[in-house]
């Protein structure tokens, strides 16, 4: 299968031709994916890494539920998924919302695939399927919630530290005070219920769905989330934690080197939805084997939907556009 530069030859040959060259690739190696697994693909794609991270719609968002619910459409959903997923994280409900909505449409029968990275609300989503496909390249995140931005029990840890200080120093207080009036009254109290929805909830869907719901399994679940929602193990929200470490606390993992075809096949695509975002305004796409995409694009914030039939002209039609979203006040596990 074509490495990095040989999918960007394609791209630039089939632009001589007059077509939409990125898109086509891009089509033409999900179909060859599912054509191998047999089973449904949905690629969920950021542009994150080639935009500033003020960029509008980089995130997960309950916006993403109208184009899954447009990717799911027409597929046979007894054949199951596989999520191919590169995104920063983005908005805890959003993503609660999205794990049930995929696991009644496929009876749970669902595969995450990271070929580089999945992070924050990325790793939720891995943690809600039966298994996790990675790369030596690949990594995942910690599920550590963020609220404006501000790491929850950062904030806590911070207020536990003041608290000891001044026990010990009672001279201290007027410095920590100054550093703890940053924080609104209830501010504490929403940093320590967005931790405990956030690991509750991942808890629940490894229980449920990775391990079966065996309950022999549930230490494990628990280790899993203790590592990923310890800000203090994790270090910065930010950190990738990569194939070994995820395999170490006990995530089911199947190794995309096992499959030297899919492997191919997988970081093929992926090189195709970099090539897209590197040389197009496309911002996040949602997209299945059968050619039925979504696509946020910069210019404006249009998004674009096609159809089957509109995909093999690659000529899709803007349905809408979308004003830049004020700065959520909802916890948030995106990735910085």
């Amino acid at each position: 299968m074509p490495a990095w530069g040989s999918v960007l030859a394609e791209i630039g040959a089939k632009q001589q031709g007059g077509q939409q060259a990125v898109d086509v690739v891009r089509r033409k190696y999900l179909k060859r994916l599912h054509q191998h697994t047999g089973r449904n693909v949905i690629a969920y794609y950021s542009g994150w890494l080639f935009r500033p991270p003020t960029t509008p719609n980089l995130s997960v968002g309950d916006d993403d539920m109208n184009a899954f619910m447009a990717a799911v459409h027409q597929l046979k959903r007894e054949k199951g998924l596989d999520l191919i997923l590169h995104t920063p994280g983005g908005d805890i409900a959003a993503t609660e919302a999205l794990v049930k909505y995929l696991w009644v449409m496929f009876d749970k029968n669902i595969r995450v695939i990271v070929p580089q990275l999945a992070m924050s609300a990325g790793t939720m989503i891995a943690c809600a399927a039966q298994s996790i496909v990675l790369g030596k390249q690949s990594s995942l995140g910690p599920i550590d919630p963020q609220i404006g931005g501000v790491p929850a029990q950062g904030v806590l840890d911070e207020f536990q530290m003041a608290v000891e200080s001044i026990k010990r120093d009672p001279a201290s207080a007027p410095l920590w005070q100054q550093i703890v009036s940053r924080y609104h009254p209830s501010f504490l109290n929403e940093c320590a219920q967005a931790i405990n929805w956030s690991r509750t909830m991942v808890h629940g869907w490894l229980c449920a769905n990775m391990f079966g719901g065996d309950a022999a399994h549930a230490p494990t679940a628990r280790t899993i989330v203790d590592f990923l929602g310890d800000h203090s193990a994790t270090a910065a929200h930010a950190r990738h934690i990569p194939l070994s470490k995820c395999e170490e606390i006990g995530l089911k993992i199947e190794r995309l080197e096992d499959d030297k075809k899919l492997q191919d096949l997988v970081l093929t695509v992926h090189h195709a939805y970099m090539h897209t975002f590197s040389m197009s305004p496309a911002i996040k796409i949602i997209e299945n084997q059968i050619g039925v995409a979504t696509v946020h694009m910069s210019a404006m914030q249009q998004v674009f939907r096609a159809s089957p039939a509109q995909a093999l002209s690659q000529d899709p039609a803007p349905l809408r556009s979308l004003e830049p979203p004020e700065v959520p006040t909802a916890p948030s596990t995106e990735g910085a």
